[in-house]
């Protein structure tokens, strides 16, 4: 099996993906998701700590941590990645491959300096164009909002960061006296009557504005056949109401690590940690 795991700056997901050897070269179908979690990126863990909580979610999903043969992961949070690394080799018995420059992904990447685009980008990208070809947009609702375009011939362009929804529910919060911190969802109309509605309106329908401003604009630059896809936490609530955004896949992340993992099977192998 392979392990999957996206560390970000809020959340972390990892996958588990279903696999007969270390590497799924020659299988005629992407190999299954068997299991897939969410959690809170907690700096403060420890080793130990992250290693019970992994083994306990295998514990709740069925699923054997012995079996594992491969391990990749993204992450957009530094201090995280050597407790990360020693978790997979101490509870694993595996090095981990990481996301990160010198990495084989497939994917020319023509920022003007590559090492600033983050790996969760690189990956959503990489997933995009293997799923539903270029030219692509991701949309990634998460801790920030950020927009990836991809080409036609399936390279890393460049793309658009702006704060995340919650970011600016708090922000609002912390910054004003009286208003509250609300439950981020689609009001049943514009025009609050009450503040927490207020509220819910300007941040749905405002983010719901910008996603698709931006969007417009995109696929003014990059063509009207681009495809957009929306991930991350919030990618169903905006996702279902935006009028450009015609895909919504939670689950794009993981399969950009399992593709980027197959793809440096060939030239890297895993092996248990000495």
């Amino acid at each position: 099996m392979l392990l999957v795991v996206d560390v970000g700056n809020t959340n972390t997901v990892l996958g588990v993906y279903e696999a007969s050897h270390p590497g799924f070269a020659g299988k005629t179908a992407s190999p299954r998701l068997l299991a897939n979690w969410r959690v809170a990126t907690v700096m403060t863990h420890t080793v130990d700590e992250y290693g019970v909580l992994f083994r306990n979610l295998f514990a709740i999903g069925k699923v054997e941590a012995a079996e594992v043969r491969g391990i990749i992961i993204s992450s957009v949070v530094p201090p995280m990645d050597s407790t990360l690394r020693e978790v997979c080799e101490r509870y694993f018995q595996l090095k981990p491959l990481f996301v990160e420059p010198g990495i084989k992904t497939g994917m020319p990447v023509l920022y003007e300096n590559p090492q600033e685009v983050g790996a969760d980008r690189i990956v959503n990208g990489v997933a995009a164009f293997e799923k539903y070809g270029g030219p692509c947009v991701v949309v990634d609702l998460g801790t920030a909002t950020t927009f990836d375009a991809i080409s036609r011939k399936g390279e890393y362009l460049g793309g658009v960061i702006s704060p995340g929804i919650g970011i600016s529910a708090r922000a609002l919060f912390e910054h004003t006296a009286r208003l509250p911190l609300v439950d981020i969802r689609k009001p049943a109309k514009v025009i609050g009557t009450n503040t927490v509605g207020s509220i819910q309106a300007g941040l749905f329908f405002g983010y719901l504005g910008l996603v698709d401003g931006i969007l417009e604009r995109l696929i003014g630059e990059l063509g009207i056949d681009t495809k957009v896809v929306a991930t991350g936490g919030l990618a169903s609530l905006i996702g279902d109401h935006s009028k450009y955004i015609k895909n919504v896949d939670d689950l794009l992340t993981l399969d950009g690590l399992r593709i980027i993992w197959e793809r440096n099977m060939a030239t890297q192998k895993q092996k248990p940690a000495s």
